[in-house]
């Protein structure tokens, strides 16, 4: 059954932050695998973005091929080949979403000016600078009152980075240090993504909610790609987070 995550923050649009559960794949893909990247038969992966848009009541569902970029899109119809990491639309009963397995799903609305975007953000776009490249995309297009809600990711207590990770960070943004904290491991921290999101997004002057929810951690309930990796497995599905104006 498909029970996504929602938050009031968005109200006045159909969204949800969707979990692996309600749809037809099977094996490392169980079951609502939406990644047409995925090595999963292409059919279920299909079958599973329909019952999404089915369950937002849109009339199409659009995602864009995602390269940890810091490129919005504004769209006001399904295409072919998109190479962005964020979508941005105003068209009424079109659902834009992001994929993630670990990274963080952002989904924002301005629904007093009708406008709305998705994000994917790791921690490369956003270092790099993702999210002030939708809340951009999506003031240049109306959006004036914009809210925003970051979706299950991983969490600190599951993210381990190396010593190149934190010195980019020294360099960058030193004022986030504090989003680290030693772990076992010589030389590595455990980093805390969702709260870097959440300061991005304050620096572009967008209050952001967390659902505090780790991918790594839940396996019923959430792909992860580094929970893959940490098995060895040969490959991993991933969850969608879409929103639609009604």
């Amino acid at each position: 059954m498909i029970e996504p995550l929602t938050h009031t923050a968005l109200d006045g649009t159909a969204h949800g932050f969707f979990t692996r559960q309600g749809g037809v794949s099977t094996g490392l893909y169980e079951s609502l695998n939406t990644g047409l990247g995925s090595d999963d038969a292409r059919a279920r992966v299909l079958e599973n973005r329909d019952r999404v848009r089915l369950h937002l009541g849109a009339s199409a569902l659009a995602t864009a091929y995602q390269t940890h970029s810091t490129v919005t899109d504004f769209i006001d119809a399904p295409q072919e080949a998109i190479k962005a990491d964020a979508l941005v639309t105003t068209r009424r009963g079109l659902a834009i979403g992001a994929l993630a397995a670990d990274c963080a799903p952002v989904l924002l609305a301005d629904t007093q000016n009708g406008i709305i975007g998705a994000a994917h953000s790791g921690w490369r776009g956003a270092f790099d600078g993702i999210l002030a490249s939708v809340a951009a995309t999506m003031r240049e297009n109306g959006g004036t009152h914009i809210a925003a809600v970051i979706g299950p990711c991983i969490s600190k207590k599951a993210y381990e980075v190396g010593p190149e990770f934190i010195a980019r960070f020294e360099s960058d943004y030193a004022e986030d240090l504090d989003l680290f904290r030693p772990s076992k491991k010589s030389a590595h921290h455990m980093f805390d993504l969702p709260s870097f999101v959440q300061r991005q997004l304050a620096r572009v002057d967008i209050e952001a909610h967390v659902i505090s929810a780790c991918t790594y951690a839940d396996e019923a309930r959430f792909f992860s790609y580094r929970r893959t990796t940490h098995r060895n497995e040969a490959d991993y599905g991933r969850q969608i987070s879409a929103i639609c104006l009604p």
